[in-house]
């Protein structure tokens, strides 16, 4: 695919991408609350444009990226990110520092992705998830940079996904951090957060 016919990325990639960086760190640091985030970017389906924004953000040519199967048998898609982010896309989940998910009802097994090691749990995969809204409360979450407890939910999440959450937390510091991206928002939940209870 030439150039001319892939996708535009950031139209100030500077400023864009460092306002895409502040939204997603608030995100983290306030697990579970919906942190505002606008993207004006059109990818190639089913790549969303909250995915986009985040991908061009953090991707660059010294990341790994694992893409689901909707995403990886696109090629307008894969050829997007290589073009705007040069990141090596790998085929195996457990290679990756990041991972984009744009089918999140059938979001892969988190023992499919790299957990980070004793001594390195950084080496882990961040899962960027598109979801088609952030939804009632049905997840009630704990732990750093939350006062109190606070509920967050989304559609569409697996069935699994308070079983995943508690998993996750048992494994800490080791884990995965996750980052649910809707249309117009995103919202974060690190691996430090504890599930006390779901509706």
């Amino acid at each position: 695919m030439s150039a001319q016919g892939l996708a535009r990325g950031f139209a100030d990639p500077a400023r864009e991408s460092q306002r895409a960086f502040k939204a997603l760190m608030w995100a983290m640091a306030r697990p579970g609350l919906p942190e505002t985030f606008v993207s004006h970017l059109t990818p190639p389906a089913p790549l969303t444009p909250e995915l986009a924004a985040l991908a061009l953000t953090l991707l660059d040519y010294e990341t790994t990226v694992w893409l689901d199967a909707p995403l990886a048998q696109q090629t307008a898609v894969v050829e997007f990110l290589r073009f705007h982010t040069s990141a090596r896309i790998v085929s195996a989940p457990q290679e990756a520092q990041f991972a984009l998910i744009s089918n999140a009802s059938d979001l892969p097994d988190f023992t499919a992705f790299a957990q980070g090691e004793p001594d390195y749990p950084d080496r882990s995969t961040t899962l960027i998830v598109a979801v088609q809204r952030l939804a009632e409360a049905p997840f009630q979450i704990e732990g750093p940079g939350i006062k109190g407890h606070v509920g967050f939910g989304a559609e569409p999440l697996p069935a699994d996904m308070s079983t995943r959450l508690a998993a996750n937390r048992a494994l800490f510091p080791l884990g995965l951090d996750l980052v649910l991206a809707a249309p117009g928002a995103i919202l974060g939940l690190p691996r430090s957060v504890r599930l006390i209870e779901e509706a």
